[in-house]
């Protein structure tokens, strides 16, 4: 039997919340991950190569989703061999943060337990090891090359240049279910919940703004079933909508930032603290806040915090695989200047 090495992670992750944004801790990750890198590409043999390794300017750089597919640019964990797939999990931990990978490696399991809870249906793609590596130019801390690690709800996506990681946007996690509800064979604990910060909190922020703030921020009162421009090269660029954190309490916009902070913390601190850095540099009071849908669990909702830097986009709409409501989430990261490295107005 093929061994797995994706670790199951069980617990949900849970990021104690800091008031400032000195959160994070640890080196520049780029080199790290070009070090990584090397040695993952080095394990290839030719055939491997083929597949893993791609011209940097190939239009299948900007072609993300997070959608099961039969065919998906990269080589998947799946074949690769016991030592390659040690190399990848060095890679995505050079890449994240501690708490970035046990959500990404939780994030594969759980297609374990949606592979019993469909009783085998589309078993071809319920797999924790079809996940795709792909390298878009030579890894080298002298130039620029770019990493894509993408399957079934988890999209990563990263430019290195010249030891520097530049872009890591954009970055998409989804959890089916979003809480884990039944008993199941898979080892994976009931009350798992993969982005329960991202949830919870959001929760208790639209609940703790009094009326004239919730007239602001409630943008529709039925929440869409996807977020917008998914898979697209490029966010949207629609203006900011909703309640700017000007008009929040000093508690409210606490909140606000401990959202922020949850999707920054899936990078490692240099990156975590570049986004942070831009957000202030750009004004905290420029951030807003929108909501749509029910303002309380298991009936569909949605919300999109917008700055002039960022945009973060969560929708929860869709039953889980055992029919719970409202148990199925996904949500992005993308940067307003451009993904990709690519500028929006390039």
């Amino acid at each position: 039997m093929r061994r797995s090495l994706l670790p199951l992670i069980v617990t949900s992750v849970v990021l104690a919340s800091s008031a400032a944004w000195t959160f994070f801790q640890g080196n520049d990750p780029g080199v790290g991950m070009t070090s990584a890198a090397e040695k993952l590409i080095a394990s290839f043999n030719d055939e491997q190569q083929q597949t893993a390794l791609l011209p940097y300017d190939t239009p299948k750089r900007v072609d993300w989703h997070f959608i099961p597919k039969d065919h998906r640019k990269g080589l998947q964990i799946k074949h690769m061999n016991s030592e390659q797939r040690e190399l990848a999990h060095d890679l995505l931990k050079a890449a994240l943060s501690q708490m970035g990978y046990d959500k990404t490696t939780t994030i594969m399991e759980l297609e374990k337990l949606l592979h019993e809870l469909e009783g085998g249906k589309g078993s071809n793609i319920r797999d924790p090891e079809r996940y795709y590596f792909t390298f878009f130019g030579k890894p080298s801390t002298n130039g620029r090359w770019g990493l894509s690690v993408e399957g079934h709800h988890l999209s990563l996506n990263f430019v290195v240049e010249n030891g520097q990681v530049i872009s890591s946007t954009p970055q998409f996690f989804a959890a089916n279910p979003a809480t884990v509800k039944n008993e199941n064979k898979t080892g994976i604990e009931v009350g798992t919940r993969v982005l329960k910060v991202e949830e919870k909190v959001a929760f208790d922020l639209v609940n703790s703004l009094d009326g004239e703030q919730q007239a602001s921020a409630i943008i529709e009162d039925k929440a869409p079933r996807e977020i917008r421009d998914a898979g697209s090269a490029q966010p949207p660029t629609a203006p900011a909508a909703g309640l700017s954190a000007y008009k929040m309490t000093d508690a409210q916009q606490k909140m606000l930032r401990q959202i922020i902070r949850e999707y920054a913390a899936a990078m490692p601190k240099k990156v975590a603290e570049a986004r942070l850095e831009a957000i202030r540099e750009a004004g905290f009071r420029n951030v807003h806040f929108a909501w749509a849908g029910a303002t309380e669990p298991g009936v569909g909702h949605y919300y999109r915090i917008q700055g002039p830097t960022f945009l973060i986009e969560f929708v929860n709409t869709q039953p889980d695989a055992a029919g719970n409501p409202a148990n199925h989430i996904h949500c992005v990261w993308r940067d307003m200047n451009g993904d990709f490295a690519i500028p929006i107005d390039g």
